[in-house]
């Protein structure tokens, strides 16, 4: 960790840990304060997640989290330091869209349940028209949520940090189950013509 600690281990934060005894440990975190850049594992992660979870804060200081979601891949990596994806219409309350106007901080959970990993990732974020980027606009239409695209979100990463595996819940999508009940599909589809094979040797009989 670098640029992470630095933003998340505030006065307050350091207070506690010192209270708490983990103050020297978190330290050594602290050591750094460039921008922590997305390597190969984290693109890889990045772009197998099928949904995201965004907060950002508004005027009156209350944080607002919201989930994104779309096809593997929806969230694009640029380059080591920027993401982007396009952000389909939805219930057009625009609080995500309006709260980066006064407070482009923002705050990323890309989770994977099943193998209980999550990697957290602070960023600025900052709003493009279709029309002022034509070729990013296609690309991050490439991969994207089903809808009306209306802008495209991006963001210059600053920090991330992969957080342990205790207390994540290990959670399955449809598309993951699907993979690991085929071959108890295949198995009872078997017997079931086996059965009725059985079935029909006995008829004659």
């Amino acid at each position: 960790m670098s640029r992470y600690a630095n933003v998340a281990y505030t006065t307050c934060v350091r207070k506690v840990q010192e209270e708490q005894g983990s103050a020297r440990a978190a330290t050594h975190a602290l050591l750094d304060d460039g921008p922590d850049p997305l390597t190969a594992a984290e693109a890889g992660f990045i772009s197998e997640r099928d949904g995201c979870y965004v907060a950002s804060v508004g005027e009156t200081g209350w944080p607002y989290v919201q989930f994104r979601g779309g096809p593997p891949g929806f969230v694009h990596v640029l380059d080591e330091h920027t993401l982007a994806f396009a952000d389909v219409r939805g219930n057009r309350q625009y609080i995500t869209t309006g709260n980066l106007r006064g407070d482009n901080r923002v705050a990323l959970f890309f989770m994977d349940y099943a193998r209980q990993r999550r990697l957290k990732v602070f960023g600025r974020a900052r709003t493009v028209e279709l029309a002022d980027d034509p070729e990013l606009a296609e690309r991050v239409q490439s991969v994207r949520t089903d809808g009306r695209p209306e802008r495209i979100v991006v963001i210059q990463v600053e920090g991330l940090n992969w957080n342990c595996a205790q207390h994540i819940t290990p959670r399955y999508s449809e598309v993951e189950l699907s993979a690991a009940l085929q071959p108890v599909r295949d198995r009872i589809s078997r017997l079931e013509r086996e059965n009725q094979q059985l079935r029909e040797a006995l008829a004659r009989r």
